[in-house]
């Protein structure tokens, strides 16, 4: 996963910075309970949103799918964990009822982040992009990977690190859902992300409460 450390790395680009802060801004405006939230709460919550979008994908967020999205929040965002009133918890209830509001505005920061740290080395960006650079065994392929794509994919996409390496059961709703929001972080044309999706066990029905 992405740690806290990784993560203040990762927002230095001014670009993301300034978008991010008008986002907060008309974000507080909801509701007086979020004017708490930390700018790493915040970010903590933007690098959430896909997470969000796939457990909505089967129709609402399960109380087992809440909590894992507080624990993900949190690893960002310790600050959080130790306050009395935690903010996330309120933020991320309101974001999941309200979520096609906001999800698109949400995605455009992560795109903005994720394509910046990769447009740092070219050599990087352009193996990610060559078809050629896939061996065909995803395990392989994602260990040869950008350390940086991998630990977005992973953080996006998965609720463990090791989800990657391993068999995962998906429904075909969320699978979609994945491939949806692929595309708007414009990375559905990255051979790897293909085959990570490729590499699911789509299942019926919908995940229980």
């Amino acid at each position: 996963m992405i740690t806290g450390s990784e993560l203040i790395t990762l927002v230095r680009d001014a670009d993301f910075f300034n978008e991010m802060q008008a986002l907060k801004k008309d974000f507080l405006k909801v509701d007086p309970a979020f004017m708490d939230l930390s700018d790493d709460d915040f970010i903590s919550i933007i690098l959430i949103t896909p997470s969000i979008g796939i457990a909505l994908a089967n129709g609402s967020v399960s109380h087992y799918e809440e909590i894992t999205l507080r624990r993900k929040a949190r690893k960002l965002s310790r600050r959080s964990f130790f306050q009395k009133n935690d903010p996330l918890a309120p933020a991320l209830k309101y974001l999941s009822y309200n979520f096609s509001e906001w999800e698109n505005r949400f995605y455009k920061l992560i795109k903005i982040t994720m394509h910046s740290s990769l447009k740092e080395n070219n050599v990087v960006l352009e193996t990610l992009k060559n078809p050629s650079s896939l061996t065909g065994d995803l395990k392989r392929d994602i260990l040869n990977a950008p350390f940086i794509f991998v630990k977005f994919i992973s953080f996006l996409f998965m609720e463990e690190d090791d989800d990657l390496l391993n068999e995962r059961a998906i429904t075909e709703v969320e699978l979609e859902k994945i491939k949806e929001i692929g595309t708007a972080l414009e990375i559905d044309n990255v051979p790897i992300f293909n085959a990570f999706c490729e590499s699911f066990v789509v299942r019926s029905g919908s995940v229980i409460d």
